[in-house]
């Protein structure tokens, strides 16, 4: 039987799970990271990979999947190991005291330490509820955007009223032949603004917007062709379109994580603020899958918590000997870790 034997697995590929191999890197603790999405990102690159966030430190804006590939850009040298399309389905502590893990995809492990970032578990979308749904391909019915141009020059309805479904009509529009967007009523979870500019363009006749429901789908030779809405007044519209762009939310689900006898407080781990360790020693949660007082699932603390759990985790690895905390900005062990140049080299060889 074959095994991977490491120092640390993380559970997760979002941003908090990109930090952490960061923090750990710099440690020189090597991670293999396990991610049940076909690549990195999480949330942030599966549903709103455009969209701006505005409280990351030093970035006034920054767009989700950017945030994405520069964190990926930060952790090159460390060339973290990725398990992607795969779940963290076993883990058991063994008698010298490593994890032994296994995948869903067969992957197993013996490591000394885990990093839960899986955010709020894994997650799926919320499906579109109606009879003979499944029966399309899926060149109809999305669930998310991976390429924006496959929606080029089609017609278009889309599903929803929170950012993902406004987000996505806002930016298909464009180059979409027509564009219809559906929402069950005229309150929305989106952002105020975005909601102001559908409007808008709708005023100006560059999209559309209907309330009701999708009450059935008219397509007897399995070619997504028509779909009937049926509005509050109870009458059923019908709509021909190319393709159906469902955003109804997730549904997130803790998954096994709940099977591993960690403390859990509604669905989120319990853990220290210190070292941000579960109930369960050596496996640590960071990022909006850990609970504890005060917590706000905020990928800037999610940050923070990556940083003291790679001092904890190092302080494990090497009990008895002090972790000395070194600044990226002036200590020439982290310059060479990181690839870069000192900084200081030449203004020292000017002052000997």
């Amino acid at each position: 039987m074959t095994y991977i034997e490491t120092d640390a697995i993380i559970i997760g590929a979002g941003p908090c799970g990109l930090f952490q191999v960061f923090e750990l890197g710099l440690l020189d603790i090597h991670a293999h990271v396990i991610e049940s999405l076909p690549g990195p990102g999480g949330q942030c690159a599966e549903l709103y990979p455009t969209k701006p966030i505005y409280d990351i430190p030093a970035c006034p804006s920054i767009g989700a999947q950017e945030l994405v590939d520069r964190l990926l850009e930060q952790i090159e040298p460390f060339k973290p190991t990725f398990h992607y399309s795969q779940q963290v389905t076993e883990i058991e502590r063994q008698e010298d005291d490593r994890f032994f893990v296994r995948t869903s995809a067969g992957t197993q492990f013996l490591t000394r330490t885990i990093v839960i970032a899986g955010g709020v578990g894994s997650f799926a979308p919320v499906p579109l509820k109606v009879p003979g749904v499944v029966d399309y391909p899926t060149d109809s019915i999305f669930y998310s955007v991976k390429n924006p141009a496959l929606h080029a020059g089609k017609d278009i309805v889309v599903l929803g009223g929170g950012d993902s479904a406004l987000d996505w009509a806002l930016e298909l529009y464009k180059d979409a032949n027509s564009l219809v967007l559906v929402h069950r009523s005229e309150k929305f979870k989106a952002a105020p603004a975005s909601v102001k500019q559908m409007h808008d363009l709708c005023d100006d006749y560059q999209m559309q917007f209907m309330v009701g429901n999708v009450t059935g789908i008219d397509s007897p030779d399995n070619i997504l062709r028509h779909i009937n809405v049926t509005g509050s007044d109870g009458v059923a519209r019908r709509i021909e379109l190319d393709q159906l762009l469902v955003f109804y939310g997730l549904s997130p689900k803790l998954g096994p994580i709940s099977q591993w006898g960690l403390d859990l407080k509604k669905n989120q781990i319990i853990v220290d603020t210190q070292k941000f360790e579960s109930s369960e020693p050596a496996i640590y949660a960071v990022g909006d899958i850990n609970w504890y007082p005060g917590k706000k699932k905020l990928i800037l603390s999610g940050f923070h918590e990556a940083a003291l759990a790679a001092f904890a985790i190092k302080e494990r690895l090497n009990p008895g000997e002090k972790v000395h905390l070194q600044y990226t900005t002036t200590s020439p062990s982290m310059h060479k870790k990181l690839g870069v140049e000192d900084p200081y080299a030449e203004d020292d060889n000017v002052a000997a």
